[in-house]
């Protein structure tokens, strides 16, 4: 009976997790289409990447399989990657700077 109900409160909880990331990802795509500012923009799309990490995690855990560990990591990976370039693009204007002087 207990293992049951520990079944039932997982798929709540998990549920639950699920709309507030929903919400949050429809925000920081409102904040980064109507940002005032491109470092407001890069910090909402920075963050629409931690969520996906978030929802890959929870997706794994609702399937209880470890399988999906290392699609988070990978998009952990890239998101860094792109936050390095953004943050260089808003810095300097380009992303690589072809001028070896």
């Amino acid at each position: 009976m207990l293992n049951e109900f520990g079944n039932q409160m997982l798929s709540i909880v998990l549920v639950i997790c699920f709309i507030v990331l929903t919400i949050s990802v429809f925000l920081l795509l409102v904040r980064a289409i109507i940002g005032p500012s491109n470092a407001d923009r890069a910090v909402a799309i920075d963050t629409i990447g931690v969520n996906m990490m978030a929802i890959t995690g929870l997706v794994a855990i609702q399937l209880a399989t470890d399988k999906l560990n290392d699609v988070v990591l990978l998009v952990g990976i890239l998101l860094y990657i792109g936050t390095i370039a953004i943050a260089k693009f808003i810095e300097k204007g380009v992303v690589i700077d072809r001028n070896n002087h």
